[in-house]
């Protein structure tokens, strides 16, 4: 074994990161509202020593549901349904900060942390789909900077909230009756431009302190914003050289705001098409990419780029001279992905809209479970990623082949463990368990 070892995540998208996925012979799309499903999926990764289950989301129905079952379950509900079924698996749910309140948030994952004994993780953002805004009541969805503005003042007051009891506030002493010290639980009197709180939380300090914070914005706030708060980087790279630059960004970053880098794990998403032969699994992708529909596919081009390019002709060259620099309708953690794409590569616009259809941005590669390794052991090693999450183009059989074909492969290589050494998803990744900001310690550390 190195002297790191590699994270591993399991994205869960309800029936696979391809777009066609449920199409596939091999998918089972009947199964995804069943709670039994994503028990199942998540037994399976905590077999393979994964340290987590991810699930995204967001507060508003996909226009391209006609095309592809993608609604979205709530996650922290899902979390809760999974941590009965599971003991050391961590549990990452993905919510907003911009429709949603800090109080009612922080008691949502500290209830589940509890429940779990520690294995939650929350993925902090700021919503890119103007769809969502009137659900909430809001006539138009806030500027990416509003946005990212509030999300500050959000975490700020739910860590406040989480760290409202200090971890001795429990006293549970039967002979004399007293069951906790009010000294050590503190109202966070919170009162900024965003939010008024009280507190404290009304439920005392759970078994890592805090959830873990993740992040996936690769926008320049959303840069800044990961390196002084989030403790692991869910993030989208198409090359190890702009892979390696992100990496060294994010963690020169976090060291110029008195982090520790190593406390910021860094996860690019890797969806593998995996067989025998690398000719096979490239012909597995090309089985995937003619179940396609082009109108889903043009939707979802249209939100990474802002530009809607219905009516165009699919084979011939993309016309890139429709693309317009900072486009605020586009989905910032994706634009400049796709452009990269475009200008690297010179496809054809069908080429482009196969070429995003396996992951949405993140990286596909289809080859043979050592190459798969061979993909991770070098960006891992050459300063490009702490681990990954996983993204099977579908399920359960896109991360079977994974967990039963590559995962023992990088166990031959002292890549990645064999058992869980922790139980907590601090533990898992490497991160400290944080002292409340209301102990002594703390308190004499800050002034």
């Amino acid at each position: 074994m190195t002297d790191r070892s590699l994270n591993l995540n399991l994205f869960i998208y309800p029936d696979g990161h391809h777009e066609a996925a449920w199409r596939y012979p091999g998918s089972q799309p009947e199964r995804i509202l069943d709670l039994g499903w994503f028990q199942a999926l998540a037994q399976r990764a905590e077999a393979a020593a994964f340290d987590a289950v991810f699930f995204a989301d967001g507060p508003a129905l996909a226009e391209n549901i006609q095309y592809a079952p993608r609604f979205r379950l709530e996650p922290i509900t899902l979390l809760a349904g999974i941590a009965a079924a599971t003991s050391r698996i961590g549990l990452i749910a993905t919510a907003s900060t911009t429709y949603h309140e800090p109080y009612n948030l922080a008691r949502l994952f500290a209830s589940v942390d509890h429940l779990s004994h520690g294995r939650v993780g929350w993925n902090i953002v700021t919503t890119s789909s103007p769809a969502a805004a009137r659900n909430f009541g809001l006539e138009e969805h806030p500027a990416h900077a509003a946005r990212y503005a509030r999300a500050e003042e959000f975490v700020d007051v739910v860590t406040k909230l989480w760290d409202s009891w200090e971890d001795d506030a429990i006293i549970a002493d039967a002979g004399s009756g007293r069951y906790a010290d009010p000294a050590k639980i503190h109202a966070i009197e919170h009162v900024g431009r965003h939010f008024r709180v009280r507190g404290p939380l009304n439920a005392p300090r759970s078994p890592q302190g805090r959830p873990v914070y993740v992040q996936a914005g690769s926008s320049e706030d959303g840069r800044g914003f990961a390196a002084r708060h989030a403790e692991a980087i869910f993030t989208a790279h198409q090359t190890l050289g702009a892979a390696q630059a992100f990496y060294a960004d994010i963690k020169a970053r976090a060291l110029g705001v008195g982090r520790r880098p190593e406390h910021i794990k860094i996860l690019p998403g890797l969806s593998p098409f995996i067989a025998s032969t690398q000719a096979e699994a490239r012909a597995l992708q090309e089985q995937f990419n003619a179940l396609t529909q082009p109108a889903y596919s043009l939707q979802q081009l249209r939100q990474m780029l802002g530009v809607d390019f219905t009516g165009h002709d699919l084979d011939a060259p993309f016309p890139r001279h429709l693309i317009q620099p900072d486009n605020s309708q586009a989905v910032a953690s994706r634009f400049q992905v796709v452009l990269d794409i475009v200008d690297r590569e010179h496809p054809t616009l069908r080429g482009l809209l196969h070429r995003l259809a396996g992951a949405r941005g993140h990286f596909v590669m289809a080859g043979t479970p050592d190459q798969v390794a061979d993909h991770i052991e070098t960006w891992f090693t050459q300063g490009a990623a702490d681990g990954f999450n996983v993204m099977p183009p579908w399920l359960p059989g896109g991360f079977e082949i994974f967990a039963d074909e590559v995962v023992p492969i990088l166990r031959r290589r002292g890549l990645f463990r064999s058992a869980y050494a922790g139980s907590t998803l601090r533990e898992h990744f490497g991160l400290p368990r944080p002292p409340s900001l209301y102990s002594q310690p703390a308190r004499q550390l800050a002034s």
